[in-house]
């Protein structure tokens, strides 16, 4: 089986810029949202990330349109009829994730392979509301998507070998490169990561440092590009607290304790860079 033809199960940031690379890499892509006004959103913001990689001479306008051409959008979830590879990109929540694979289930092929780029959801139970669970796979894309070259490929319980050299193989044509990860709580990437910005959020909390030094101490003396409180604030303090739960949950440990700083912020609405206030203000 070779993958052609691929729709992308949400259109928010992630999918629409995993929408955007697989585009861009060739594939014929649908770009699904429930939501019309998201689904338009998702697809303008495509569209103004390729004009302005043509106007850095990243690519040229004939890439840019043929890209758009490879690009249409989908309102009905069962046009995965059509499709040869599912990659959901939707809200951290188990249950919706469920009810939405369920229905990728029924309406795609029998060969098609269902990917979700989940980002610390056990793939084996997302699997298991399927028929097909060994067609089942973690695709753990990075943001930004057009980007970052990482992508985790995880397998679940029954995920076949078949299945994960397909994924394999479609992240190299993506010009990404990957890493074999097992279906455990954090993956690979936000268990290192997360307890790391969770940490950095206790020595704020504890009144070690302040904001700016935590992240000017990762900067200069870790050589990281960004600081840890900068970071948490674009990925989101609620998806923050919402991983580092997940990992305390999955391992029982105290290490993975959210910080009570964390959990106030996400309380009181400062979401970070989304709501525009978090670790730092911006603006409207």
């Amino acid at each position: 089986m070779t993958i052609q033809k691929v729709m992308v199960i949400g259109a928010g940031q992630m999918g629409a810029g995993i929408a955007q690379v697989c585009a861009q890499s060739g594939y014929d892509v649908l770009l699904h949202d429930a939501n019309q006004q998201g689904l338009d959103k998702g697809m303008e913001g495509i569209r103004k990330r390729l004009t302005r990689a043509v106007e850095k001479s990243r690519i040229n306008e004939h890439e840019k349109q043929d890209t758009l051409d490879r690009l249409k959008p989908a309102i009905e979830i069962q046009d995965v009829s059509q499709c040869d590879m599912a990659i959901e990109a939707i809200v951290e929540n188990m249950d919706v994730k469920a009810n939405v694979f369920r229905e990728l289930d029924a309406n795609a092929p029998a060969h098609a392979i269902l990917a979700t780029n989940t980002s610390s959801l056990p793939i084996t139970e997302i699997a298991a509301t399927t028929n097909r669970p060994d067609q089942v796979i973690g695709m753990h894309f990075m943001n930004p998507v057009p980007v970052m070259k990482l992508v985790e490929i995880i397998r679940g319980l029954q995920t076949s070998d078949a299945t994960y050299k397909k994924v394999e193989e479609m992240a190299t044509a993506l010009s990404k490169t990957s890493v074999e990860v097992d279906d455990a709580p954090g993956f690979a990437a936000n268990r290192i990561l997360m307890p790391m910005i969770n940490e950095a959020i206790f020595a704020v909390h504890e009144g070690v440092a302040s904001v700016e030094d935590v992240d000017t101490v990762m900067k200069l003396g870790m050589n990281h590009p960004m600081g840890p409180l900068t970071l948490a604030d674009f990925i989101g303090l609620d998806t923050c607290l919402y991983i580092m739960e997940v990992l305390h949950d999955g391992y029982k440990d105290s290490k993975y304790r959210p910080c009570p700083l964390l959990r106030k912020y996400v309380n009181a609405g400062w979401l970070g860079k989304k709501s525009g206030r978090g670790f730092y203000q911006y603006e409207s």
